[in-house]
C-alpha cells in the first residue's frame, strides 16, 4: 500500500545548498572557531534571504532530503548490527536537543522527533511535516539542528569527520551522472 508521504512523491530539493550550510556547520564545530551562535545565524539568514522564496523552499525540502538520506543509511548500519535506528538514535537526538534550548525550543522537539521517526521507517519528512502545515519561523534551526546532529553522529559511528557529507556528495555526483 502506498503512503502519500512516500519519498517518490516528496520533492528533493535544494540538497547541494543543504549540504553545504550542514557542512559549513559540522567543519566549525570541529575546528572549534569562535563563531558566535548568532553570527553562524545571521549568515545562514543572509544566504536563505538570497535565494528567494522559492530559493529557501528549495533549501527545506533538501534539509527533508539529507534527514531522510541520513536516517536511511543509519537504518542499515543498525539493522547490519541487529540494532532499530529509531531505538538507538531517536532518543538520543532527542535527548541532545533537549539540551540545546537557545537553538531548539522544547515545543520544536516534537515534530523533530516525528521527522526522525518518518525518515527512519522510510516516509519522506517533508511530505510528513506538510501533511500538518506549512513550515513554522521556529522549526527552521531545529530543523537544521536535526541535519547536523544525525550527520555528526554518522561521522561519530564511522570515526571520519567528513563521512556524512562526501556520502551525499558521492550519492549527487552518481545522480548527476546517472
Amino acid at each position: 500500500m502506498s503512503s502519500p508521504c512516500d519519498p517518490k512523491y516528496a520533492p528533493a530539493g535544494d540538497v547541494g545548498a543543504a549540504l553545504m550550510m550542514i557542512d559549513s556547520r559540522l567543519k566549525s564545530v570541529y575546528d572549534g572557531k569562535s563563531d558566535t551562535e548568532a553570527e553562524q545565524q545571521a549568515l545562514t539568514d543572509q544566504f536563505t534571504e538570497s535565494l528567494g522564496p522559492g530559493g529557501a523552499d528549495a533549501v527545506l525540502d533538501g534539509t527533508c532530503t539529507l534527514i531522510f538520506m541520513f536516517m536511511k543509511w543509519l537504518r542499515m548500519a543498525y539493522e547490519d548490527h541487529d540494532k532499530d535506528v529509531i531505538e538507538y538514535v531517536v532518543p538520543n537526538l532527542v535527548a541532545t536537543m533537549g539540551m540545546m534550548p537557545r537553538s531548539v525550543r522544547p515545543e520544536a522537539i516534537p515534530t523533530m522527533a516525528g521527522l526522525l521517526v518518518a525518515a527512519g521507517t522510510g516516509l519522506s519528512p517533508s511530505l510528513w511535516r506538510k501533511q500538518y502545515g506549512y513550515w513554522t519561523e521556529g522549526e527552521m534551526t531545529p530543523l537544521e539542528a536535526t541535519a547536523f546532529l544525525l550527520a555528526e553522529h554518522i561521522n561519530r559511528l564511522t570515526d571520519d569527520r567528513d563521512f556524512a557529507t562526501r556520502m551525499i556528495a558521492e550519492a549527487l555526483t552518481e545522480a548527476d551522472e546517472g
